[in-house]
């Protein structure tokens, strides 16, 4: 049995290689800050985006909900505007937020 840590950790490695695959900067990992984390931080030419990554090793989306409730949503804008106003060369970029969901059952 894999600990939820190292589960997370592999779907986020995934995630972080798709975005990568596709031509996507990756400009942060696990950015945080007191109120909150964004997993990945990347940038595709005038493109900036907040992505959440969600592991499913049982390959239900059923607590995907659950998991991404409107307090987490907040968290993340809230967690995204503090980063742009930190890191103001972004400022000018459009602004995505992505949900990745990566599917590994039986991991």
């Amino acid at each position: 049995m894999y600990s939820k840590k190292i589960i997370g950790n592999s779907g986020e490695d995934k995630a972080a290689d798709f975005l990568s695959l596709n031509g996507y900067e990756i400009i942060e990992r696990n950015w945080r800050t007191r109120r909150g984390e964004i997993d990945i931080i990347a940038k595709k030419e005038d493109i900036l985006v907040f992505a959440e990554v969600k592991t499913l090793p049982s390959g239900g989306l059923e607590t995907l909900s659950h998991e991404l409730n409107l307090r987490k949503q907040k968290r993340i804008i809230e967690t995204a505007k503090f980063f742009l106003a930190k890191y103001r060369q972004y400022n000018k970029d459009k602004i995505r937020f992505d949900v990745l969901v990566v599917d590994m059952p039986g991991f």
